[in-house]
């Protein structure tokens, strides 16, 4: 099964399902794409959006067993090994668990010098990973990931990534140009993961 990808932002809005409420709206994965997917997983990905915030998704198919592919993820002090776009990483605070603070730097040519962030799920179980970005020296406040992983046949054969995001827009830009730029390096993350995990599956 050769790795693919799949993007489903809130723009347009065909491509999700957006609940608007007053003073905020609702993001979930669209059901159409996603009926047979676990409500367990699906429930992760449900974002609640404030007036000047966008969301998406990013979805990665990997040929290798959900096992392979957690055990990289998972790693909240070693983000580095598959996203590439960080060139180090520190904990700052707590031994890995939820509540734990990192600081990441980030390579030069970003819009970005550093993050500081928290990890907030963890579940070795259900497979799934949240951090939000509390600090740094970036431009995405309020940033908040979700990360879940589950297996892409009842034969286990492969796994689907699921990487959902929710972040404020910075001024001066619009909420179809922040997706494309997170988009693009949740993307680019995601095809490196399927790289390393895929390369240990077969060694």
């Amino acid at each position: 099964m050769p790795s693919s990808l799949q993007f489903h932002r809130t723009i347009p809005t065909t491509t999700a399902t957006l609940i608007r409420h007053k003073h905020s709206q609702t993001y979930a994965l669209p059901h159409n794409r996603f009926h047979s997917l676990p409500d367990s997983v699906a429930s992760h990905h449900t974002h609640m959006l404030g007036p000047n915030q966008c969301c998406s998704a990013v979805v990665q198919t990997i040929d290798a067993p959900v096992s392979s592919v957690w055990s990289v993820v998972r790693r909240f002090d070693e983000p580095q090994a598959y996203k590439h776009f960080l060139k180090s990483c520190h904990v700052i605070d707590g031994d890995g668990d939820v509540g734990s603070l990192r600081e990441v730097q980030v390579v030069s040519g970003l819009p970005a010098a550093s993050s500081t962030e928290r990890l907030e799920i963890l579940d070795d179980e259900r497979h799934v990973l949240s951090f939000s970005v509390v600090g740094g020296d970036h431009r995405l406040n309020n940033y908040r990931s979700v990360t879940t992983l589950h297996a892409a046949s009842s034969a286990g054969n492969g796994t689907v990534v699921i990487e959902s995001y929710v972040v404020d827009v910075p001024p001066g830009n619009t909420k179809d140009e922040t997706c494309v730029f997170v988009d693009t390096i949740v993307r680019c993350n995601l095809q490196s993961l399927a790289q390393i995990a895929e390369n240990m599956a077969r060694n």
